[in-house]
């Protein structure tokens, strides 16, 4: 029986985080934090760059939808992953699994936009006098929509098939979410070649996304190495090398969690908590909120604000 025909199987089981009732409610508490620093400072970035016309570049550009990314990204599982953490039934619907499935198969796909971020990182640090031009508001706005296009077309590729493979009688997903490692224990049929679809959709995609922002970061350290000021290079160093990290977990435990089998271990559980909800949130802090420009905005766009109090 397929999935999408779900005749005897309503719902499923998500065994979440922990079966611990106390570990439960310090979980709940610690992810709801996290949860709503994830909006805060993901909603500040939109509302401050749209609010601001000096932030009204490409970067920043770029630095909206990656807010927006990550708004969606978390938003799709984490209010469900607290529900259930306070819930005795910690069940998931057949129709709800398939779509927070199809949703995180298409934002997790899309932060391809951190390649084109560090492209357009590597312009503005190794030929600024050409920045203008190489990045035109024609070239930035597509290659944002690029990303989403590729992130739309791996899960056009993936998520169908999963929803054409047979149901078992077991119901029970050992995670806290649903993703499409997760739908593959629910089938009793062969998932060879949804495992093959989802390798040859994704391989491609993460290797040149991370090929390009290797590259991109070669290039901005080796203009770094050139700067005579000694706090330009360290302050430069420790830029690319914290977004660098980011990219690295981010990339790492996506592919860790994706492609080694679904087992329900903690160090898969962690792997997935890292690139689903820790990532979002630190997002805000590494690309913008440290960042001057973006502070004297934040300053400027309250002072508005608060005068019309």
């Amino acid at each position: 029986m397929a999935l999408g025909n779900h005749s005897t199987m309503m719902e499923s089981i998500l065994l979440g985080l922990s079966s611990d009732p106390h570990t439960q409610a310090l979980l709940f508490v610690l992810f709801l934090l996290v949860y709503l620093l994830t909006l805060t400072g993901n909603m500040t970035m939109r509302w401050v760059i749209r609010a601001d016309s000096h932030l009204h570049t490409p970067m920043y550009y770029f630095l909206s939808h990656l807010s927006f990314l990550d708004l969606c990204f978390s938003s799709v599982t984490v209010p469900k992953m607290l529900e259930n953490l306070l819930s005795k039934r910690k069940t998931i619907s057949v129709e709800s699994c398939l779509a927070q499935a199809f949703f995180v198969f298409i934002t997790a796909g899309t932060e391809a936009l951190y390649s084109v971020m560090a492209y357009g990182r590597c312009v503005a640090i190794c030929q600024p006098l050409l920045y203008g031009q190489e990045m035109s508001e024609q070239r930035y706005a597509l290659l944002v929509w690029g990303s989403w296009s590729l992130g739309i077309l791996n899960t056009l590729i993936s998520a169908p098939l999963a929803t054409k493979m047979g149901s078992c009688d077991t119901h029970i997903i050992p995670h806290y979410s649903c993703e499409l490692p997760s739908l593959f224990l629910l089938s009793c049929s062969d998932a060879s070649t949804n495992l093959i679809a989802m390798l040859w959709s994704l391989s491609p995609h993460g290797v040149v996304t991370s090929l390009s922002i290797f590259f991109s970061c070669a290039c901005i350290v080796s203009t770094i190495l050139s700067i005579t000021s000694t706090s330009g290079r360290s302050k430069a160093f420790s830029m690319c090398s914290s977004r660098l990290t980011t990219v690295i977990l981010f990339s790492g435990s996506g592919f860790l969690h994706y492609f080694t089998p679904m087992s329900g271990s903690s160090l898969e559980l962690v792997f997935s908590v890292l690139y689903s909800i820790v990532i979002p949130m630190l997002n805000p802090l590494i690309y913008s909120l440290r960042n001057k420009e973006v502070k004297a905005a934040l300053h400027r766009t309250l002072g508005k604000y608060l005068q019309c109090f």
